[in-house]
């Protein structure tokens, strides 16, 4: 099953990707490109690459579920369901953890704040989005198959702590994200999937 949620998964440019199920799933849709129905959005915090109401509404319908951390739910349009990190839920058959995302450090993005990444297990495999974070201890207790994780290096971990994380985590793939937009570059995620050669198989997945 593992190829096959790899084969449906795509990047979306920065942090932003679609998971083409069924069901389809958006993570942190941002300067979206294309209009196909969401049946569940999840938003990992209340910055506006990652929490775009504009971009939410042009995928949601009438069945659309969203999910958000509290201060991304007061965002965006009613219903949202808003999680904390540690809490957890279920939308048809897919399990949603709700899981910290923080700096330990620097101020962008504090654990007060309550931001969230997300594991959501579909088809059996456990697809972890970090959401912006640093190479946190909460990592090491996670269990994933597969990983996408910042490598910018501006406000959340760069490539080298990146491919810490995926050595903690220890999934079967990692992929890197929020690169080649206005944070990142291209080659941030080369640099992160050669320091992991022959360790994990890293996966830099082109824009769809």
């Amino acid at each position: 099953m593992l190829e096959q949620v790899l084969s449906r998964l795509g990047w979306l440019g920065n942090a932003s990707f679609i998971y083409e199920g069924p069901p389809v799933i958006y993570f942190d849709p941002f300067a979206l490109q294309r209009s196909q129905p969401a049946d569940l959005i999840l938003i990992s915090h209340e910055h506006p690459q990652h929490c775009s109401p504009v971009d939410i509404q042009r995928v949601r319908r009438a069945h659309t579920v969203v999910v958000s951390d509290r201060k991304g739910a007061a965002k965006i349009e009613p219903p949202v369901l808003a999680l904390e990190p540690g809490e957890e839920a279920k939308v048809g058959e897919v399990l949603i953890q709700a899981v910290p995302a923080y700096n330990r450090e620097a101020h962008f993005h504090p654990r007060r704040a309550g931001y969230l990444g997300f594991i959501v297990t579909v088809e059996g495999v456990r697809l972890y989005f970090a959401g912006d974070t640093d190479f946190i201890p909460e990592m090491a207790d996670l269990e994933v198959d597969i990983a996408l994780l910042p490598v910018c290096g501006m406000m959340m971990m760069n490539a080298r702590e990146a491919a810490e994380a995926a050595l903690a985590l220890k999934p079967q793939v990692a992929i890197p994200m929020h690169f080649g937009g206005t944070l990142g570059t291209l080659e941030d995620a080369e640099t992160f999937r050669a320091l992991l050669d022959g360790k994990i198989r890293v996966e830099i997945l082109p824009k769809v």
